[in-house]
This record gives C-alpha cells, structure tokens and sequence, in this order.
C-alpha cells in the first residue's frame, strides 16, 4: 500500500476512531462517574482525555512509513 493511500485510510480511521472514543467516553463518564465527586471524576476525565492518544500515535507512524523502495 502506498504512503498516500495509508493516509486515505488512516485518516478515515482516526476520525472514525475518535467519534466512537468520545461517545464511549461520554457514556462511561455519564453513567458511572457524574456524581461522584471531584475526586471521581477529575481522575476519570484526565484518564480519558489522554487514552486516546497512543492508538492515534500508533495509527499516525503507521501512516507515515515512507513507499518501499521499487
């Protein structure tokens, strides 16, 4: 697969990808932790804000390997 259809894909893939991290996110945080206090939910909301991150990073290098050399 080339570089810029990796791209096509990947992009597609992390929009994708972070609308269903969000509505997760949303509901966990709805269901189980609204409430329970600023000890509760300030651990919960700093947890999810940055568990994102590493499937996005990992989705981004993927994207970024350079065309193997023909």
């Amino acid at each position: 697969m080339t570089q810029r259809a990796r791209k096509l894909v990947g992009t597609f893939a992390t929009v994708g990808f972070l609308i269903i991290y969000s509505l997760v996110a949303m509901t966990v945080g709805g269901q189980l932790v609204l409430g329970g206090g600023l000890a509760v939910e300030l651990p919960f909301y700093i947890a999810a804000g940055i568990a994102w991150l590493p499937p996005v990073m990992l989705l981004i290098r993927w994207m970024a390997k350079p065309d193997p050399s023909t």
